[in-house]
């Protein structure tokens, strides 16, 4: 029997009534001086300017944001003109990057947008209009609020309603926000796992419906999405991804892998997308973690690794020897993803084996053996028999790591004689 569909709030839609309240709610000295200046310098040359978007949510939540972002009524020009140190990142769909002392800031100019043919980007941006209508094209409520000068939250859609309640609910029509740009249903499951929260009804049935469009995203935007879904604190509700279909296109339609088991897992980039690939080859949803790791166009040094790592795991390493000799024949990174894959699949001790034989220090290669190939060379050994005789000091030393000193592996060649 299938398991229900995951994180899924549902709500009288119409005993939802957001009413545009400002409320009170963010302390200027929150903001950086980098970000206040600059919509300070924006505000006395006449221009409207607000912090706006995921830095609002995020200090609603009491995080402090990875980014700023600030909306204003300038257009892109002025935004240059008015500032010495800009990069117009966006120009097109009027965003310029200013340097500031805190970083970059996205400055965008208030716009409509209007077609959506490649389900991505508008085909037509007008610059123009006011917040509200700048705030009204945002994907969910919870990213649609911005500050004004006294640090009042400007929340025309009830995104602190939803901040509350803990939803990830679309601005406006869902299915509309969504043919807009299919991004934005992988957005919502990562925006569920990264926070926590439910993802309300109503846009939940509207990822359902358009779960195909998704199909038109190119494989670099999905596994940034997916990456940022695994690396997150609750990366179990992730399992909407697979349950709506979303990633159709590189799993198949009917995978609904247990992403529970995550937890077991470190939150690094290789040990998540290893206990990914294990828990999918468990369920028959992949063929290989290398084809499905490639499909997504994964890093080199990822997909090798996690390659490696689900044949590791079909004769799992116990103990610190064991680690030590898969270390030294497959590397850390497959052990790593091997480690991943066991503890995903069984738990276990695995990771905690492979951590304290990697904190030993040992010998793991000829080249850390105490005895080098110039030594052997002053024992009379040549040419290949140099190789022969590094490969079998490093399997004794694999066993026994305190036999590595030199006058001990040099013994040990002429108890061979």
């Amino acid at each position: 029997m299938a398991r229900p569909i995951p994180y899924v709030t549902i709500i009288d839609g119409n005993s939802e009534k957001h009413t545009g309240e400002k409320v009170s709610g963010v302390e200027i000295r929150e903001i950086p001086s980098g970000v206040a200046a600059l919509c300070a310098r924006l505000q006395s040359a006449g221009w409207e300017a607000y912090p706006v978007g995921g830095c609002v949510r995020d200090l609603l939540l009491g995080r402090t944001p990875g980014d700023w972002d600030v909306t204003t009524s300038a257009r892109p020009e002025k935004v240059m003109d008015l500032f010495e140190h800009t990069v117009p990142t966006g120009i097109k769909h009027g965003t310029v990057t200013v340097l500031t002392g805190d970083g970059g800031v996205e400055v965008t100019t208030f716009r409509t947008e209007s077609g959506y043919a490649d389900g991505r980007h508008p085909d037509a941006v007008t610059f123009g209009g006011d917040l509200t209508g700048d705030l009204s094209r945002r994907d969910f409520t919870i990213n649609a609020m911005a500050l004004g000068p006294d640090g009042e939250v400007i929340d025309p859609f009830g995104g602190q309603k939803d901040l509350k309640a803990r939803l990830v609910r679309c601005v406006g029509e869902p299915e509309r926000r969504f043919r807009e740009d299919a991004l934005r249903m992988l957005r919502a499951a990562r925006f569920s796992a990264q926070l926590g929260f439910a993802i309300e009804s109503a846009t939940a049935e509207a990822l359902r419906k358009n779960a195909g469009l998704a199909g038109r995203l190119s494989a670099e935007r999905v596994r940034t999405e997916l990456e940022k879904t695994l690396l997150s604190q609750w990366p179990e509700r992730g399992e909407g991804l697979f349950a709506w279909g979303l990633l159709a296109a590189f799993v198949g339609e009917n995978a609904l892998p247990d992403l529970t088991t995550l937890h077991r897992v470190p939150a690094g980039p290789l040990e998540r997308w290893a206990a990914l690939c294990a828990l999918l080859l468990d369920e028959g949803s992949i063929r290989s973690a290398e084809e499905f790791l490639k499909a997504l166009r994964l890093d080199g040094r990822t997909v090798r690794a996690c390659a490696a790592g689900a044949e590791l795991v079909k004769t799992m390493p116990r103990g610190t020897v064991g680690w030590r000799h898969a270390l030294a024949e497959h590397g850390e990174d497959a052990c790593t993803a091997a480690a991943a894959i066991g503890a995903a699949m069984v738990g276990g001790t695995y990771l905690q084996e492979l951590a304290e034989t990697l904190a030993e220090g040992s010998c793991l290669t000829v080249r850390e053996l105490a005895l080098s190939g110039a030594g052997l060379a002053a024992m009379g050994y040549h040419g290949a028999d140099i190789g022969a005789a590094q490969r079998r000091l490093l399997d004794h030393v694999l066993d026994h790591p305190e036999d590595n000193r030199p006058e001990r592996l040099r013994e040990l060649l002429k108890a061979e004689c």
